[in-house]
């Protein structure tokens, strides 16, 4: 599975983003697909992802404020009333079942810098 994620960039803040992933490879058996982000000097944390067949899950800090959505292949993040604090390197993850082992993917990252 390959994962090629679009759409970060710099707004300012109160500003909106919407981020885009798409799986390409052996995307049959995807049953979570979300975004993770990570800023300088922390970890990675998740901040929303989608189970099948479409439970959604969010950080506390982006309830209200992100979205997430996916479309077969495809998931996005609208990104509304952006913080300075959102700024982060945002990574799209999928993870697959298959014969009882579970296997995760990582997309390139893309940034998102929120100005103040």
């Amino acid at each position: 599975v390959q994962l090629q994620a679009s759409g970060g960039g710099l707004v300012n803040s109160g500003g909106s983003l919407r981020l885009s992933c798409t799986a390409s490879g052996s995307t049959f058996s995807i049953n979570v697909m979300g975004w993770y982000r990570q800023a300088p000097g922390k970890q990675r944390e998740m901040v929303a992802r989608i189970i099948s067949p479409g439970s959604a899950e969010y950080e506390d800090s982006v309830k209200g404020r992100f979205t997430i959505s996916r479309d077969r292949d495809t998931v996005n993040l609208q990104m509304n009333s952006l913080k300075p604090e959102d700024t982060a390197v945002y990574y799209c993850k999928a993870q697959r079942m298959w014969v009882g082992n579970r296997y995760d993917y990582w997309g390139q990252g893309t940034q998102v810098t929120v100005s103040s």
